[in-house]
């Protein structure tokens, strides 16, 4: 099942490309989509300096012991290779511009913001922080 509605992501996404929207126009449909449900919920604006220092930000006390920061698990940047630091699983690039079909599903980027926000701070992630981390990713190549 996964690996089909995979596939048919990657369709849809090619077939966007054909149409002659760029990678940009459509990373940042999916991203925009969820900003504007965390501006629903009164967040914003969203930085993307932000994020990028949520992302670098070690945890505090209370956090999770899988990693204690994004960076860790993720690479010093949302557009490198990662490799989660407990189970050793190579992670893709988060960056949009550099994998259109990342971040269009909001139900999957919510389950990963919910997963690792725990497992790295010890507690959710609020949309502000969410936002502000979507915005960074959004602007990396």
């Amino acid at each position: 099942m996964h690996r089909a509605w995979r596939i048919r992501g990657g369709v849809c996404v090619v077939s966007l490309l054909l149409w002659g929207l760029s990678a940009e126009e459509v990373a940042a449909g999916g991203v925009e989509e969820l900003l504007q449900a965390y501006r629903g919920q009164g967040a914003g604006p969203f930085l993307a300096a932000q994020g990028e220092r949520l992302f670098h930000e070690r945890a505090g006390e209370g956090a999770g012991s899988e990693a204690s920061r994004c960076a860790d698990c993720h690479g010093q940047s949302p557009g490198a290779q990662g490799r989660h630091v407990r189970t050793g699983k190579e992670i893709a690039p988060l960056s949009p511009l550099l994998q259109p079909e990342r971040l269009q599903d909001a139900a999957k980027v919510e389950k990963w913001f919910l997963r690792n926000c725990k497992g790295t701070w010890g507690r959710a992630c609020s949309a502000q922080e969410k936002g502000d981390l979507l915005t960074y990713f959004a602007t990396v190549r």
